[in-house]
């Protein structure tokens, strides 16, 4: 349930309806928009009577949320939310690049595309120490050792890393040395593993599964959300169909879909999406047409001996060329590009 105040409901008349709604164990979030502060009621507002709040002077209308996703329904929160992680911002009208290699590597790889991808334009960098992979036999990153090193480019750069989450067992680790904590498209239903980075402070980038429709990921971050952390970003990677000549589907309907449905965030992966490198730059320019809050893209210094994915990584060269190309896409699309 939304409650709408008026614009000019004092926040004394605000702060007795909340406590009003807290007695009947509802939980209260509180949306400052323009003119006017926006409650939304979690929990089971059955038992609320809506012609009673109707008629409080200080509300202008209520509405029942049929979605089963409240904390992140738009309804919620008419306002785009921007989550902002040291000098960058993604969503409300600022762009912002996330770049880097697949996998970390070694000090002198990680450290050389960060210094070239940040020199191009690139705000936060991706570096995966913890690797998912299909296959056991694959490598599987260099571990809490692949942090360390992400740590020593942000050092050398300033630039925040963003890394993925495998394990609820690492939290803390990432709490503590992270900026922004990946969970990726494998564990996009993993609930207990979004219960506990919904309680950590960092921001949460939230893939999209394989086969997931826009509501059951929209309600994982609600997963998150639920336990207090709200700083969530959408990431669009690509789905599953029927199609084999790419590794995945972009699915661009998402961004305008999704933004309709939920206030948070949303930026596109088209390195995972395609998984060719050569596809990332048209997929990259079309998703910033649509209407992405950003683009997460996997830069190698030297693809052809990566250890993973090196097939889908783009030079920082090729790099380089894309983001002069977005920077003339950017500001017609009347978004800020955030630098780091």
């Amino acid at each position: 349930m939304v409650v709408v105040m008026r614009p000019d409901a004092s926040q004394r008349d605000i702060d007795k309806l909340i406590a009003q709604f807290q007695l009947q164990g509802l939980q209260v979030g509180i949306t400052n928009g323009v003119g006017c502060t926006i409650l939304g009621l979690v929990g089971d507002t059955t038992g609320v009577d809506m012609d009673k709040i109707t008629i409080n002077n200080s509300v202008e209308r209520v509405m029942r949320v049929s979605e089963p996703y409240k904390r992140a329904n738009r309804k919620f929160h008419p306002e785009d939310t921007t989550v902002k992680v040291g000098g960058a911002a993604i969503g409300g009208g600022s762009f912002a690049v996330i770049a880097g290699p697949c996998s970390v590597e070694s000090e002198a790889q990680i450290i050389d595309v960060a210094q070239k991808v940040q020199n191009s334009g690139a705000a936060l960098l991706r570096g995966g120490a913890f690797k998912p992979r299909t296959s056991p036999y694959s490598f599987q990153g260099m571990g809490a050792a692949g942090l360390d090193l992400l740590l020593e480019a942000k050092a050398a750069t300033g630039m925040p890393i963003v890394t993925e989450l495998m394990s609820e067992k690492y939290c803390q680790l990432f709490e503590d040395k992270v900026d922004v904590i990946q969970i990726g498209a494998r564990n996009m239903q993993n609930f207990d593993l979004l219960k506990e980075v919904g309680k950590l402070s960092k921001p949460i980038l939230l893939k999209r599964g394989l086969s997931n429709s826009y509501e059951e990921w929209i309600m994982s971050a609600e997963y998150i959300m639920s336990e207090g952390n709200e700083n969530v970003i959408l990431c669009e990677r690509g789905i599953r169909t029927f199609e084999t000549y790419t590794r995945n589907t972009l699915d661009l309907s998402a961004i305008p879909a999704v933004k309709r449905m939920s206030h948070l965030p949303i930026v596109v992966d088209p390195s995972h999406a395609a998984g060719m490198y050569w596809m990332v730059e048209p997929l990259a320019l079309a998703a910033v047409a649509a209407g992405a809050d950003g683009l997460i893209i996997e830069v190698h210094n030297d693809p052809q001996n990566a250890k993973c994915d090196g097939q889908q990584s783009l030079t920082p060269e090729h790099f380089d060329r894309l983001m002069k190309k977005l920077e003339t896409q950017v500001p017609w699309m009347g978004k800020t590009l955030s630098r780091g």
